[in-house]
């Protein structure tokens, strides 16, 4: 969530593994921010629900198929009070949870462990508040630990599928309103879609008193921005050297307070922090004593889109 990739959790612990065969190993914490915000192209940062959802499917094939691992534990059951953060459109509140703040609201991530760890029979249809979508086909997502589901649009069923992941995947043609029905054994479950020419601006995440949101970023094709990852632009001399040092005026210490770090501490924290977007890293520096303003970044961007990728 912070940084990497899901795909790295699983062969990190393996080298582990491998190294220290005789230590117990855990996970104690990880997870994923989603609130009401939906996508059908999620992405590392988004904060949506279909994001968190994936985050977590990956996590549990790489976690619990490792039997030598001895325990997991998810951050967190439920959002819980953080006064200082400042993140997800929502603030005072850590997101991560895998169930509302008021205990009222499942999210899917909490039915994708279920699917693996309750013998209560069940199914569940995914992305239930993503109703309006704009692709002519749409993936929609299915839970169940049951050993097949049946997916039904507007009464036609799209196939049967099996997965021992406990996660199902169907493509959906979606065209006017569609009710999705999902069959696995005596249970079901029901929800709805909607074509729309138009994406819903409900559903994307807008952040109250954010500097800039993401779509507000000019981008040039080929070329680095506010919404490129550090990665990519600590690959590049010029991008890397403009980048650090507009980071520095602002005495961020990347994000730590301190502005007495070395060169080589600096490429460290750069790799751990590679897969944040510009925009979401300075954002998130908000909360601390780091306080760009809306024509700096736009400045920095304007600049960034001199250098090519």
């Amino acid at each position: 969530w912070y940084g990497g990739d899901t795909s790295q959790n699983g062969p990190w612990f393996d080298e582990f593994h491998a190294k220290h065969p005789n230590i117990p190993i855990g996970c104690s914490e990880y997870g994923c921010e989603a609130l009401n915000w939906h996508t059908s192209n999620p992405e590392q940062g988004d904060y949506t629900e279909e994001y968190q959802a994936y985050y977590h499917e990956e996590l549990i094939k790489q976690f619990f198929t490792r039997k030598y691992m001895w325990a997991t534990h998810v951050w967190n059951m439920f959002d819980f009070g953080a006064d200082a953060r400042n993140e997800g459109g929502e603030n005072g509140q850590n997101h991560k949870g895998l169930v509302t703040f008021d205990r009222k609201y499942k999210k899917d991530s909490f039915y994708a462990y279920k699917a693996w760890l309750s013998d209560d029979p069940f199914v569940h249809i995914c992305s239930k508040r993503y109703v309006d979508r704009v692709e002519e086909t749409t993936k929609v997502t299915v839970y169940s630990n049951q050993p097949e589901v049946e997916l039904f649009a507007n009464g036609v069923s799209l196939g049967k599928q099996t997965s021992p992941e406990h996660f199902f995947y169907f493509e959906v043609p979606n065209t006017g309103e569609t009710t999705l029905v999902a069959v696995a054994g005596e249970c079901r479950d029901e929800s709805f879609i909607r074509k729309v020419e138009v994406f819903n601006e409900d559903y994307r995440l807008k952040e109250t008193g954010a500097i800039l949101n993401w779509f507000d970023i000019n981008e040039r094709e080929g070329y680095l921005s506010l919404n490129s990852k550090i990665e990519d632009i600590m690959k590049s001399e010029e991008g890397a050297k403009l980048f650090m040092e507009f980071m520095k005026s602002g005495g961020s210490g990347w994000g730590n307070n301190s502005t007495n770090e070395t060169e080589e501490e600096v490429k460290k924290k750069m790799k751990m922090l590679g897969a944040f977007k510009v925009l979401r890293y300075i954002s998130l520096l908000s909360a601390t004593n780091v306080d760009f303003t809306k024509e700096q970044l736009l400045d920095l961007n304007d600049k960034l889109n001199q250098i090519a990728q």
